[in-house]
């Protein structure tokens, strides 16, 4: 009964790297210090007219909710038994490369950490959001899904990669104040189809697949469903897991679009409401 809860990693660098940041960020300032400047219309936006106490609150929320599920993924039980089912190292994939960041980027942490600010972090989408799916695709090839089983540095790199790969990615999906995706709304929720498909493929290729992939999972004690099982319901988490958040970060990409669009047209039939227009009739003679 208490065997899926019996493997719990005390792992003391990770417990003190979270306290830490935790504790950095409750301690640190909620807004940027100073004025900064911004792109686009001239003007300067400083702590006085910053997000208010509610959004701050929600900030933090999101933030450490993502924090935590970072660190639970990789000292709970599910880190032990991600080496023993590939469905549950799905899970674990989701929550580093997915999840956890998604919350991470929402909870806005630069200032609170004192991160400076990195100028043209986000000038290329294309490339960051390419560069997230060779990530996400490439550590589910066999050999590399294989080798970062075994943990050690390949384990290592396959969760740092995820991190930063997937904190790079929402800030060109969503933002995270101060920084704001350089790609309008329309395009954002055309890189965001692209990368629910290229997910979808793997998926289909788990699920769909009759061949084992993933052979080191053949050798694994204690198993209750056979690999292709195991593989095929792996294809199923990740394929369908990866949905919930992509649709709601379009359907807000989509919600701003519009809102953007019903801004710009309320703009220009205002400006031509207030243009000055020129009288057709003609003037009398003598009159200026």
């Amino acid at each position: 009964m208490n065997a899926p809860l019996a493997h719990w990693l005390v792992s003391w660098p990770l417990l003190a790297g979270y306290a830490a940041i935790a504790a950095a960020h409750l301690a640190g300032p909620r807004r940027e210090t100073g004025p900064r400047r911004e792109t686009g219309p001239r003007r300067e936006t400083g702590p006085q007219n910053g997000p208010g106490k509610a959004a701050l609150l929600r900030e933090a929320a999101a933030f450490h909710a993502g924090l935590l599920i970072v660190l639970l993924a990789l000292i709970s039980p599910v880190a032990y038994w991600s080496g023993e089912y590939i469905w549950v190292r799905a899970g674990q994939d989701l929550a580093l490369a997915l999840v956890g960041p998604g919350l991470i980027v929402l909870g806005a942490p630069w200032a609170a950490l004192r991160i400076p600010r990195v100028p043209g972090l986000l000038r290329w989408p294309v490339a960051t959001v390419l560069a997230y799916n060779i990530c996400w695709l490439g550590w589910h090839l066999p050999v590399l899904f294989d080798l970062a089983r075994s943990g050690g540095v390949a384990g290592i790199a396959e969760h740092v990669t995820y991190l930063g790969a997937g904190v790079l990615f929402w800030l060109q999906m969503i933002g995270s104040r101060p920084y704001r995706p350089s790609a309008p709304p329309l395009r954002r929720v055309g890189l965001l189809t692209a990368t629910v498909i290229a997910g979808t493929l793997l998926g289909m290729v788990l699920v769909f697949g009759s061949g084992a992939l993933y052979p080191a999972y053949s050798v694994t004690t204690g198993h209750v469903m056979s690999l292709i099982d195991d593989q095929q319901l792996a294809g199923a988490v990740l394929w369908m897991g990866s949905l919930p958040p992509m649709i709601i970060a379009a359907v807000a990409l989509f919600q701003q679009w519009l809102s953007e669009e019903e801004s710009a047209e309320l703009s220009a039939g205002l400006d031509r409401l207030l243009r000055q227009r020129k009288s057709s009739w003609p003037s009398r003679p003598g009159l200026r």
